[in-house]
């Protein structure tokens, strides 16, 4: 199953294993994924998709900052001929929601769209709607483009199960985008046969049977003390760089994406391999940098690094 993913991922997106793993990763561990990049990397290609490979239903938000809560939950709407209100749901009731460029919705705007993601469902009148089962959000944001944005505070950050950045193809996979563009590929029927929405449901509850051992478990637990400025074994100097370290949410995340991992390599178990191949996606969003390291461009990813070579595996 997760093979005809990647087949169906593969025949509309060139590259870009990294997001490929991440997207397919977090549908599994039932989380929402943060994608940061400059325009034009595929992240809409990349989100439909996926959306395609697993016969989901695919709903697009473009964010702006007149966009109102009940533009994406949904509202009222009074029939004269009846004299009553029928309840009209919004786009995030879907499997799959894109919501472009985040950070330019309003506050009261992401804190209805919070709602979707953590309770996974929406209120519209005073009557709670589910959302669909599965359900995932997908937000981008530029990170070259401050102007007219509003920064996702922290505890928002904190409730994605991760941020991948996106960066440009190679030469040779920019080469083979020209080529199907120019050869019609790319507006074709996907060839390879769909997953459904059961099947995503058997991953998942596949991803919560996958073991992790309690030296797995204790592992993580010290490297998310370790970015709190404690643990086993501090790193020197971390607290000049590092203002507010990692959540349980962080640990967590840890665990699930390194079970969602597993699964996808065939295994029925966590190695600490599995937890360090996510380290960047999980840590990134969740290291509260100081104004030190701010000022000098000191990388999230080169703290994470610090953090895990001074943490041994077991």
């Amino acid at each position: 199953m997760v093979k005809r993913i990647h087949q169906v991922f593969d025949e509309k997106v060139v590259g870009q294993e990294a997001l490929r793993t991440a997207l397919v990763s977090c549908l599994l561990a039932g989380g929402h994924v943060l994608l940061e990049s400059v325009p034009g990397l595929a992240k809409t290609t990349a989100a439909h998709t996926l959306a395609a490979a697993v016969s989901g239903e695919f709903r697009r938000i473009q964010c702006t900052p007149d966009l109102m809560p009940n533009d994406i939950v949904g509202t009222q709407i009074f029939n004269y001929a009846t004299g009553e209100f029928t309840t009209q749901l919004g786009p995030v009731h879907a499997n799959l929601v894109l919501l472009d460029e985040i950070n330019r919705s309003s506050a009261k705007t992401q804190s209805a769209m919070l709602e979707a993601m953590q309770e996974k469902q929406t209120s519209i009148g005073g009557v709670n709607y589910k959302l669909p089962d599965p359900f995932m959000v997908l937000a981008t944001q530029n990170p070259i483009e401050e102007e007219g944005t509003y920064v996702l505070p922290e505890a928002q950050m904190d409730r994605f199960l991760m941020k991948e950045v996106i960066t440009y193809p190679t030469p040779d996979q920019e080469l083979e985008i020209l080529r199907r563009v120019a050869n019609g590929q790319m507006d074709r029927p996907v060839a390879t046969e769909p997953v459904s929405l059961d099947d995503v449901r058997f991953l998942r509850r596949l991803v919560d049977d996958v073991y992790v051992d309690d030296a797995v478990k204790r592992y993580v637990v010290d490297i998310i003390n370790t970015t709190r400025l404690s643990g086993p074994r501090p790193v020197q100097g971390l607290g000049r760089h590092v203002r507010v370290g990692a959540s349980p949410r962080g640990g967590i995340a840890l665990m699930r994406l390194g079970q969602a991992l597993a699964l996808q390599s065939g295994r029925s178990f966590v190695v600490p391999d599995d937890v360090r191949a996510v380290r960047y996606p999980v840590l990134r969003h969740r290291l509260v940098r100081t104004f030190d390291a701010l000022a000098d461009n000191v990388p999230p990813e080169q703290l994470v690094d610090a953090v895990f070579d001074a943490v041994p595996a077991p």
